[in-house]
């Protein structure tokens, strides 16, 4: 048996995913052969969900949860006079349609698997080389999450190994000083919002931009957190990280363990962690590789090449 976690933040939540006396939650609980305990929270007028059965229809009852809930909010925040067409629902298996009217989809099994996680999970890990998705796919999910209203807002972060103490030279506030290493996630919401959305969403706080190092002594609630380039992490960076994670959040760690900045390749934060909470619920990590690359088919040839030259020179 497989038990896994659903939060409802409220009492419009609660009688949606419930129904009346409960009917709506037994009739998931029979079409998809799981059970579903819940604990109210009276003090807060919230409540948690636990789902248990097979893995697999778990995940569909946890996706199914979501999928109302998307529906609802949609719904309420669409104008009055909207018509149906003006807001037609994804292609089946889409996740996400972009600022430029491009669905986005997973792309193989690992992707699959990748974006099945980032939906169930509060934590995870995404580890492989560059092109594999990882960031592009961790943005995705945020944005969904935040149409969703499952978060409040979306924070992106990486360690700034280069520029050590040197960041504070740099001219603009803090937002402009860490903006050349944070490129990659600004390049990914770009696409997706467009660049003039994604200026006014940083501009309100919505989304927003921070070294590393300016984590400290936060606790980060109602939010979807990526730290990217996490290979660069020290382990107890990482722990800091981990530990600023508030209620309702989520957080999607990537990076790429053979790209390594450290002058100490063994203590890179991302190496450890999976030894480290390997026994730790509800964590899930997943694994990329070289066929995984869906950039250029060049990139596919370049990599594999590379490991060729590096194991004949090791």
């Amino acid at each position: 048996m497989n038990g896994k976690k659903f939060k409802l933040k409220n009492r419009e939540e609660i009688l949606l995913i419930l129904g009346a006396q409960d009917e709506a939650l037994r009739e998931l609980e029979r079409a998809l052969k799981v059970q579903v305990f819940v604990r109210h929270h009276p003090e807060s007028e919230s409540a948690d969900l636990t789902v248990t059965g097979k893995p697999a229809a778990v995940d569909k009852a946890l996706l199914r949860l979501r999928e109302t809930l998307e529906d609802f909010y949609n719904t309420r925040l669409a104008p009055a006079d909207a018509k149906p067409q003006e807001a037609p629902p994804l292609p089946e298996g889409a996740l996400y349609k972009t600022h430029y009217n491009e669905v986005i989809r997973p792309r193989g099994e690992n992707q699959k698997k990748y974006v099945e996680a980032m939906l169930s999970r509060d934590l995870v890990v995404g580890i492989g080389p560059a092109g594999t998705g990882k960031t592009y796919l961790a943005a995705v999910c945020a944005l969904r999450a935040l149409r969703a209203q499952e978060v409040k807002r979306i924070i992106l972060t990486r360690p700034i190994v280069e520029a050590g103490e040197k960041l504070g030279y740099l001219p603009g506030d803090i937002s402009d000083k860490v903006q050349p290493y944070l490129r990659p996630l600004y390049d990914a919401f770009y696409t997706l919002l467009g660049p003039d959305n994604f200026r006014g969403l940083r501009a309100d706080e919505v989304i927003e931009t921070v070294p590393l190092a300016y984590m400290r002594g936060r606790t980060l609630e109602d939010a979807f957190i990526i730290l990217d380039e996490a290979q660069n992490t020290l382990p107890e960076q990482m722990k800091m990280f981990l530990t600023r994670m508030g209620m309702y959040s989520k957080i999607v760690i990537t990076g790429d363990v053979t790209q390594i900045d450290l002058r100490e390749k063994d203590r890179s934060g991302l190496v450890l962690i999976k030894d480290i909470l390997k026994k730790v619920e509800g964590v899930k990590f997943v694994n990329f590789s070289a066929k995984d690359v869906v950039r250029h088919p060049l990139v596919k040839d370049i990599l594999a090449a590379y490991d060729i030259w590096e194991q004949e020179n090791a």
